[in-house]
């Protein structure tokens, strides 16, 4: 568990939900806008509740370890919800190599020939 803070108030969520808001967070403040999103979270008295933050430029967020006993609420819809936000940083293209031309003969076009590599 996480415990949030956020314009002077903190609260607490899971790890999963409290980094993908540092994140998305990030990647907001980084294009110079900021966005309204809501985050499930656990209030003092153990309920479930949510919690609705304002975060990009302007809008520190800070996450940190909170003590915690017991099982945790499953807040992964939550976290994969931020994840799937239009603004979350997404991982960079990774190139991949090519198969040669052992590996399909049939797909390399050949002008020369005016066609397929095989008959």
């Amino acid at each position: 568990m996480r415990s949030v803070t956020y314009a002077g108030e903190t609260v607490t969520t899971t790890d999963d939900v409290a980094e993908a808001l540092v994140q998305l967070t990030a990647s907001i403040a980084a294009e110079g806008q900021a966005e309204a999103v809501s985050i499930p979270i656990i209030t003092g008295g153990g309920q479930e509740d949510e919690a609705e933050l304002v975060i990009g430029v302007g809008n520190d967020v800070l996450s940190a370890p909170a003590h915690w006993e017991g099982d945790e609420p499953d807040f992964a819809w939550a976290a994969e919800e931020l994840r799937q936000h239009k603004r979350f940083p997404q991982a960079p293209a990774i190139a991949v190599e090519q198969p040669g031309d052992e590996a399909n003969p049939d797909a390399f076009w050949d002008p020369d020939l005016d066609g397929f590599t095989r008959a």
